[in-house]
């Protein structure tokens, strides 16, 4: 039996000696395959990463949305009509870690600002005693107020201390701010009259507060007026935060220094100014491509479309129009007089002192690729547009396989922030409280073959109709709209408090900071308010508003760009 057990035994132990090699070598069979297929997933991972170069997030930006719509207006290399005005940099680009920084304490400080409660100062509290408008409690209950009326629409910056206002118990207070929609850095001011009352605790609290820039007591003290004791009013003192002087380029070693970017004017002078922006950033995307800096023509020509005269205008400003500090910072640029001038300065001195000559690559076709160019080692590179349109384009140059390679910056690109000082004023003197539409008519309304439906979409009854369905009755209601005549929303008034860009004729009058300001720059003689800056200040009043409603989205079926491209 025991024999057997044991015969038994051994019989059994041959058998799982035969199981168990096989057992095993299924476990290194699978081991190997899955080892193989992993060492094979690293390598194709590896050649991947190596080998692939992701899409430039730049394409899948706001920026690239502008991009692919102003491409797309594009079949033949011409731009269609549009008197619209496109987002800029200060529209489009996220704020910076810096700014979100800055918004991050300012909105903790609105919010905090609300919860301050100042120790009470029981021996030195007086109900009856004068008002002083510097203690520090009356700067804390117009914070409170301020914080509780408008944090939904404005972000505080800093505050300046509360002086005297007209009458007792009457307070001035400033104020620097950024509306919550603007991502761009730029600060604007306000100052208003505040009526205060003792409150509990030894504390002070706000009765009535004036409109926008109420408070002149507290408003910037302007510098005294040549051969006179007067000073300006507060609306004519110039905006301390601008800075647009033109850049020097200093001495003949810095610009020979220097690597240069010039392009002659071209055929995109005198048209709409969606495609003088399209070619300029081209030119500007160009330059940071090779690395130079861009010869840059400040003289625009503003197209028959936004004048009233219906012609085109020349000697109008870059910085009419846009910000040429933030292009100064964002950007390498210099003025083309400026630089053409010290380029005739520093050739005839040195051929007077035999010096070497200042290097020039003229380029004389757009076909010409920038890549071509990266590593030319001249000190100008001088592209000239002389042929016939479509071929003297400026943003020709970006075209095709250039396309790769050239990111226009349009974070670069702010609008003016004279104008941007108009569209705060505007939205402040509706308390930022308020709703807008937008009424596209004019020459669409009248082509009935492209849009069928507009003008009988967009008459005073329809408005009416449509508006009180979404916008709450005496609501304020701004409406941006092209439509000349004034009384053409008369019917609204009867459901809104209406406002129209023309109610404010004030802000670039001959006695505002606009005006002034301007003028300034051309050379002492007055700038017309043109449809350009109309359009731009009245579609940035309408992106701060509440609730927008839209001609194209929410007023009619009909197509922006005509009958059957929707």
């Amino acid at each position: 039996m025991k024999g057997s057990r044991g015969g038994g035994s051994a019989t059994a132990g041959t058998a799982a000696d035969r199981e168990v090699p096989l057992s095993q070598k299924a476990v290194k069979v699978v081991g190997n395959v899955c080892f193989s297929v992993f060492v094979l997933s690293v390598l194709i991972f590896t050649i991947v990463s190596i080998t692939y170069q992701p899409p430039d997030p730049w394409f899948d930006s706001p920026k690239a949305i502008i991009s692919k719509s102003l491409a797309a207006t594009l079949p033949d290399a011409t731009f269609r009509t549009d008197d619209s005005v496109l987002q800029t940099g200060e529209d489009l680009v996220p704020l910076t870690a810096a700014d979100n920084s800055t918004t991050a304490m300012a909105d903790a400080d609105n919010a905090s600002s609300a919860a301050i409660v100042l120790p009470s100062l029981a021996p030195d509290c007086d109900p009856d005693a004068p008002l002083n408008c510097s203690d520090p409690r009356v700067l804390a209950a117009i914070q409170r107020f301020n914080t509780r009326i408008f944090h939904r629409s404005i972000i505080f910056l800093s505050y300046g201390t509360p002086v005297s206002g007209s009458a007792p118990w009457e307070c001035d207070a400033a104020w620097r701010f950024r509306n919550h929609r603007e991502k761009s850095w730029r600060r604007y001011k306000d100052y208003r009259r505040f009526r205060l009352a003792p409150a509990d605790n030894c504390t002070y609290e706000v009765v009535s507060a004036g409109k926008f820039r109420s408070g002149v007591n507290a408003a910037p003290k302007p510098p005294l007026r040549r051969h006179s004791s007067s000073r300006a009013p507060p609306s004519q003192i110039a905006d301390a935060e601008i800075n647009d002087t033109i850049p020097t380029l200093g001495s003949e070693s810095t610009f020979r220094k220097g690597k240069y970017l010039y392009y002659t004017r071209g055929g995109d002078y005198c048209k709409g100014m969606n495609q003088y922006l399209w070619s300029f950033l081209c030119a500007l995307g160009e330059a940071q491509f090779l690395n130079r800096t861009f010869v840059m023509d400040l003289n625009v020509c503003l197209a028959a479309t936004y004048n009233p005269s219906g012609r085109d205008e020349e000697g109008k400003d870059f910085r009419y129009y846009f910000d040429f500090e933030h292009l100064k910072e964002s950007a390498s640029v210099v003025e083309e007089s400026e630089f053409l001038r010290d380029w005739q300065q520093w050739e005839r001195a040195s051929s007077r002192n035999a010096g070497g000559k200042i290097t020039v690559l003229k380029v004389p076709t757009y076909k010409v690729m920038p890549m071509q160019l990266k590593k030319d080692p001249s000190t100008i590179i001088w592209r000239q547009f002389d042929g016939p349109e479509p071929e003297n384009y400026w943003y020709r140059v970006c075209e095709g396989r250039s396309a790769r390679y050239i990111q226009r910056p349009w974070q670069s690109i702010w609008k003016s922030k004279r104008l941007m000082n108009i569209v705060s004023e505007i939205a402040g003197q509706m308390d930022w409280e308020y709703d807008a539409v937008h009424v596209v008519r004019g020459e669409k309304a009248r082509n009935k073959e492209l849009w069928p439906n507009l003008d009988a979409d967009t008459s005073p009854e329809a408005l009416v109709q449509k508006l009180t369905k979404v916008i709450h009755q005496w609501r304020n209601l701004y409406i941006a709209t092209n439509e000349p005549f004034y009384n053409y929303f008369d019917k609204l008034r009867s459901h809104y408090k209406v406002h129209l860009l023309d109610d404010y004729k004030e802000m670039w009058g001959n006695t505002s900071q606009w005006y002034n300001e301007t003028m300034a720059l051309n050379n002492g003689h007055p700038v017309e308010f043109d449809g350009y800056m109309r359009v731009a200040v009245d579609t940035e009043v309408l992106y701060r508003a509440k609730n927008q409603v839209e001609t194209f989205n929410n007023l009619t079926r009909d197509c922006k760009d005509g009958i059957n491209t929707c």
